[in-house]
């Protein structure tokens, strides 16, 4: 990890070599959402409420999805553009470094001017939190932090496993980003308003449902006897990456060089 943080401290040095470019870009990461959150707002003015579901809750849901989207971009960069690595050739010299590659691939690319997009999702958790009536306690501060790391994780695992398919595709493949920026889309709204094959396989296969609407009807007080166990939903998505860690060393040992 202290080599993870000094590869972090050096990208960040370099991104502040420009820093009009570093303050412009990350300006036009936080402005960027609001159109996506302008769309959030017309839509519940005109329609008032979607399956029970007010504004503020599903902004709650949406503050949350995209502040777990925007720190997975930030620092799981590397595996986003891994593709690039397997094309040229140069993942060879990570092979021979004295260095676990998947360390050396997280620490390859940290997209610091995410932190636009994290503000916003920042003042618009702030806005929906300070609107609902929420009892809040130690467990459910607990579990909001929870959801935000277990969306970090999804994501990040998401990401892992699309870096790994180039191992054999050697291109990057834009199938990948039905489950990044589709699924950021997706879940930015409680899973239960869309079909039933659609919550099931976002909750039991790539589990939003464990960031976006099973701890959340816990934190709402929706969930009835078995709220606890709403409560826990947050653990099912750190554990995801755990597989897909395990996929990725599947895909190391299997590495042909492109000889580029």
């Amino acid at each position: 990890m202290r080599l993870y943080f000094q590869y972090l401290l050096l990208l960040f040095k370099s991104q502040m070599q420009y820093r009009t470019s570093f303050w412009l870009l990350s300006l036009g990461q936080f402005l960027v959402p609001f159109s996506a959150f302008a769309g959030l707002y017309f839509l519940f003015e005109r329609f008032g409420q979607i399956k029970g579901w007010d504004f503020y809750e599903v902004a709650l849901c949406f503050a949350i999805i995209h502040m777990a989207f925007a720190l997975s971009e930030c620092f799981a960069r590397g595996f986003d553009n891994f593709s690039s690595l397997v094309a040229s050739g140069d993942f060879d010299r990570l092979l021979v470094r004295p260095r676990t590659t998947f360390v050396q691939v997280l620490g390859s690319k940290f997209e610091f001017t995410r932190v636009g997009r994290l503000l916003q999702s920042v003042i618009v958790l702030g806005w929906a939190v300070s609107n609902l009536a929420i009892d809040w306690s130690f467990l459910k501060i607990l579990t909001l932090l929870l959801m935000i790391i277990s969306g970090v994780f999804i994501f990040t695992g998401i990401f892992i496993l699309a870096a790994t398919l180039s191992f054999w595709t050697i291109q990057g493949l834009e199938i990948a980003n039905i489950f990044t920026d589709g699924g950021r889309e997706m879940a930015q709204y409680p899973l239960n308003i869309y079909q039933k094959w659609v919550t099931r396989f976002f909750t039991f296969v790539i589990p939003f449902g464990s960031v976006n609407y099973l701890p959340l009807l816990y934190l709402l007080g929706k969930g009835g006897k078995e709220e606890w166990l709403y409560m826990l939903t947050p653990l099912a998505g750190i554990v995801f990456i755990l597989p897909c860690i395990f996929v990725w060393i599947v895909g190391v040992r299997h590495y042909r060089s492109t000889g580029s």
